[in-house]
């Protein structure tokens, strides 16, 4: 029973080790583009993103402040 118990976690730890290897090598061979171009994407992608949000912050602080301003100029008609 013992060497029963110990040969299956013997046996899963290989399958699970294999299969970690097997998926590795196939993420390597499948891979779009290399790692330095894919960093490139990711970086221009935060910094346009990063732009928008910017620009939509500075858009929503125009519209409010407008809206303010006008929302006054009703209260002292």
């Amino acid at each position: 029973m013992y060497y029963e118990d110990h040969s299956r976690s013997f046996n899963f730890l290989v399958g699970l080790a294999l299969g970690a290897a097997l998926g590795a090598a196939a993420a390597m061979l499948l891979a779009p583009q290399s790692g330095r171009r894919t960093r490139r994407r990711l970086r221009d992608a935060v910094s346009g993103a990063t732009e928008s949000a910017s620009e939509r912050w500075d858009e929503l602080t125009r519209d409010v402040r407008s809206a303010i301003g006008g929302g006054r100029r009703r209260l002292k008609l």
